[in-house]
């Protein structure tokens, strides 16, 4: 059974830090990037970062470029989002996803595999 379970959301002050986790399993971690989407409410969903396990490349979107960052333990099969500098515009439902690195960078959400999402809340 394919599962991606996300941990780490909460809500957090203007300026501060959040650590998402997202744990993979069923199937190969080398196979896909991985990272996150968000979504807003009342917004489209949009793809945050992802990281290539296979090769270590990752992508971010231009509005967290220098704030957050991905990373993978491939032993633990689990990838990391550090979120610093956390504005009130980051609040959002954050979605693990499994699929082309491609895909995440151009923004496609059509990925292979979602995790349930997990709520960031950033108050201003």
């Amino acid at each position: 059974e394919v599962q991606l379970v996300e941990s780490g959301g909460g809500l957090v002050q203007a300026g501060g830090s959040l650590r998402l986790s997202c744990a993979v399993s069923g199937f190969t971690f080398d196979d896909y990037a991985i990272g996150w989407f968000r979504q807003a409410p009342g917004k489209e969903r949009e793809g945050v970062s992802c990281i290539s396990s296979s090769d270590g490349r990752t992508y971010y979107a231009n509005s967290v470029k220098g704030r957050f960052t991905i990373s993978s333990d491939n032993a633990k099969n689990t990838v990391y989002l550090q979120m610093n500098s956390l504005k009130p515009e980051d609040t959002a439902v954050y979605y693990c996803a499994a699929g082309s690195f491609f895909s995440f960078a151009a923004n496609d959400d059509a990925m292979d595999y979602w995790g349930k999402g997990a709520l960031v809340t950033v108050s201003s």
